[in-house]
């Protein structure tokens, strides 16, 4: 089975990043790509202050275009997006299946800024595709183990990891070392694969350092992006890579 992470710029313009998603998932599709991960944000560009400008009419009609490109190729699609559920916003990722209801997982762990603009999500999501198992976190997730373990207890052979990495360049480049190490450790800890999709570019002020990655359940980096380029990484993952003692 192949899997995959995009990393891709982001526009502020919805319509601008369904047409890159698309174009990533007709990549993918040509490739034999099963599931593919993309970044935080990636339906809306990481708006900061702006999100609780963004009309929930908006995000659905976003997704219902990257819904019929997924049946249109056939490969389940993992796309960031602010969610309203009621009068709550909240950061999320929408796992979008040609052939099931999609499923949708909030973030936990907020940065400061995000705790005045987003509610926190407090349940993890597993699912499965082609008889593997599947689980979902949210850039500075990451950072916190018990919940990339209480995915692999319920049963992940698979984690997707969606960031949008924005700092100032100088923060950036002090994190590049840390936004590497963290997918590494997951990975480690609970021999698992972790498929990371990072954001690369601009905003104002800010930059996105890319190295999205693909790790192996022993820490082995198969293959990682470099920080400035958009890229398709993929991996074709075997049953036996899940049997393996590592």
């Amino acid at each position: 089975m192949k899997v995959g992470s995009a990393q891709i710029r982001l526009a502020w313009d919805i319509p601008a990043n369904v047409s890159k998603i698309s174009q990533y998932l007709g990549l993918a599709h040509l490739q034999g790509v099963a599931i593919l991960n993309f970044p935080e944000a990636s339906l809306t560009g990481y708006r900061f202050q702006a999100f609780k400008d963004i009309d929930q009419g908006e995000i659905e009609s976003g997704l219902d275009r990257l819904q019929k490109k997924v049946e249109e190729t056939g490969v389940a699609a993992v796309v960031g997006t602010p969610f309203w559920e009621g009068r709550s916003l909240f950061n999320s990722v929408v796992v979008l299946f040609p052939d099931q209801p999609r499923s949708v997982y909030h973030k936990h762990h907020l940065v400061s800024f995000e705790e005045s603009v987003f509610t926190s999500g407090t349940h993890p999501l597993v699912f499965k595709r082609e008889g593997a198992v599947f689980g979902t976190l949210i850039c500075r997730d990451q950072n916190f183990p018990f919940l990339a373990s209480q995915m692999k207890e319920l049963g992940a052979q698979v984690l997707f990891i969606s960031c949008a990495h924005y700092h100032s360049p100088m923060e950036a480049r002090w994190k590049v070392d840390k936004n590497r190490a963290l997918p590494i450790a997951r990975a480690c800890e609970n021999r698992v694969f972790v498929f990371k999709a990072n954001a690369v570019g601009t905003v104002p002020g800010m930059i996105s350092l890319g190295g999205s990655l693909i790790v192996g359940p022993n820490g082995l980096v198969i293959t990682m992006a470099d920080q400035t380029a958009e890229q398709l990484l993929v991996y074709d993952i075997i049953p036996s890579d899940f049997q393996c003692s590592w």
